[in-house]
Formats: C-alpha cells, structure tokens, sequence
C-alpha cells in the first residue's frame, strides 16, 4: 500500500483559507472506522468556494477538501462493512468539519457509507455526486408535495446548465414533466435539449426585482440560484405548487415577501442533501438508478485530475462549468 499519496489540503494562512496539493500517509487520516481507497471525487459548487477560498467552507484547518467519494474498503472495524465492499459517499460535513474526498485513502464513520447502486460505476456514481443525489432530493420532494404532474403545468429548473440543473433536468424529463431550464448561457441551450428541457428561457427573466405575485406559470421547480431568482420562481408559481430549493449560487438573501405563500399557497420546499437520512439517501440513489439515463449521464460527464483542481474551482465559482466534472484522485 502507498505509504504516501497526494490530497487537496485546506489550512489557514493570515487569516484566509488556502488551498494546495501535497503529500500525506494514512497515520495523518482522522481514526474512524473504515478506510477506503477513494477511486473518484467530483467538482461540485461547496468545492470551487472551499479551494478558492471565496467561501469560508472549512471550519477548522488543515483540512482535505472534496465532499464526494466512491472506492473500495481496504479496511473496517465496523461488522456493516468489509475488504472489497465498493461504496459511496455524499456529505456528512466533508471538508467542513470532517477531513474530505480528495486524496487516495480516506478514514470515514460506517453509518456515513452507502454501498454502490448496482446501476453504477465507481466513475458514474461521481458523475452524479452530491449535484446529482441532490437533484434527486428535490424531485423526490417535489412529487412528494403532489402538485407536479407528468404532461401538466411547466416544471422549472434554475441553474440549468450546472450540475444540480443539468441532472434535475434530466430525472424530470424522464418522468415526462414539461421541463423549462433557465440558464445565462445561451450555448448551453442544445445541451439542455439533448438532456429532455422543453423549453429554455434566460435567466436575466428571472433575476430583477420584481412584483411579490406576477404571473402563474409553474407547477412546481428545483432551484440552486437563491437570492432574487428564487422570490421571482415563487411569485411565479402556480396556487398550491411548490419550489425546492437547495442552493445559493445567486447568493444566500431572499429579498421577497410572504405574498405568495399566504395569497397562492406556495410552498418553499428545503432541501439538505449533506445530513439527509439514510433512508432519504437511499430513496434518491434508487430514483437515479431508475430514471437517469446513462447516455445522458455521459453527455454531462468530464473527467479531470486531481491536478486541475485549482483551476476547475475557479471555473466552477465563475458559472463557467457545465455538467458534471469527476475528479481521478490517482491522477
């Protein structure tokens, strides 16, 4: 076994967190219960902020970034899992309080794992990672509140283009809701097509402050923007429909009013992907494995190493990431 690998490394330098890659060995590891030999990470928005250092993630240093994993145990003292169970891992307050995903071996909680869905690759489940496993949250919600319905009113989908976006888009299609994808990235418009959206609409149409009731139009919606988008998506949405919302890309403010939710019943739905039970986790692992398309899983996937980092984390805070980037740790 490697007595050293490499890990994206968090410390604290004049006050400001700092990223780099350097080398570190399994006594360094955190002392949990299973080791696993991390095969995959991904490159999800928590991640850009965390390495940038544009967002304050990391609430104690040093810390290994990255919130995903799939591998392989290599070790466990829990009786639940043994050498060679391959698995996954979302959240859990990786790279915020618990040491993360981008390094070859890591230490984790057994009630932290999942095993790996039958349906997958070690490579696709973080073609998903949390992004996907989120979207999938949401449209379990979603249906769960009861007011979408396949073939009826408009289901939108804010930060299309991105990777909560792009696999809600997806899920929603494939369960035959009329999907309208929302995106200021007008070249991402056949992408989101070839991924099931009905319809594309800019998002400039949802960004400026606007009436607290206007126009009914959606059924229902998955939102990762926040801020102004999500008040705009609210205002706009039909008596009784309901928004999920489990981002902040447009920023974390919600500058409306409770108009729509005490005149139209509009439900604003919360979804926490990072301490979700297992029980919910697995619920959304199993929709994926039904309802997403492999071909189009394919079509959103980049695979980069764990060199590009730096780089894919700026890109990623700047919107300029589309789809989903899977991260070989080995490489």
């Amino acid at each position: 076994m490697t007595d050293t690998f490499r890990a994206m490394m968090i410390d604290t330098v004049d006050g400001r967190p700092q990223a780099d890659i350097r080398e570190i060995s399994q006594a360094d590891l955190p002392d949990h219960d299973v080791l696993v030999e991390i095969a995959y990470s991904t490159l999800n928005y928590k991640d850009g902020l965390a390495i940038t250092g544009k967002g304050r993630i990391a609430r104690r240093t040093p810390m290994v970034a990255g919130i995903d994993l799939s591998g392989t145990v290599v070790s466990s003292r829990a009786p639940e899992w043994k050498p060679g169970d391959q698995v996954i891992l979302n959240g859990w307050g990786l790279s915020e309080t618990e040491w993360g995903a981008f390094t070859r071996f890591q230490r984790v909680k057994p009630e932290w794992l999942i095993p790996l869905p039958a349906a997958f690759s070690l490579q696709q489940a973080m073609a998903i990672g949390t992004a996907g496993y989120t979207a999938a949250l949401c449209v379990d919600a979603l249906e769960k509140w009861g007011t979408i319905t396949p073939g009826g009113g408009d289901v939108l989908v804010t930060g299309a283009a991105g990777g909560v976006g792009s696999v809600a888009v997806s899920l929603l299609a494939a369960r035959g809701y009329r999907v309208v994808a929302s995106t200021g990235r007008p070249e991402t418009a056949d992408y989101l097509t070839s991924l099931g959206a009905h319809d594309i609409i800019d998002r400039a149409a949802l960004a400026e402050k606007a009436g607290p009731l206007q126009k009914e139009r959606w059924a229902g919606g998955v939102d990762s923007v926040g801020s102004t988008t999500l008040v705009n998506a609210l205002a706009q949405t039909v008596r009784g429909g309901a928004i999920a919302a489990c981002g902040l890309a447009g920023g974390a403010d919600l500058p409306g009013t409770v108009m729509p939710h005490i005149l139209r019943a509009v439900t604003l739905i919360g979804v926490d992907s990072v301490y979700a039970s297992r029980n919910q986790r697995l619920a959304a692992w199993d929709r994926l494995s039904r309802d997403l398309d492999p071909a189009r899983l394919d079509s959103m996937t980049t695979v980069a190493p764990m060199s590009d980092l730096p780089a894919l984390a700026e890109a990623i805070v700047a919107g300029r990431i589309r789809g989903r980037v899977v991260i070989d740790v080995s490489a």
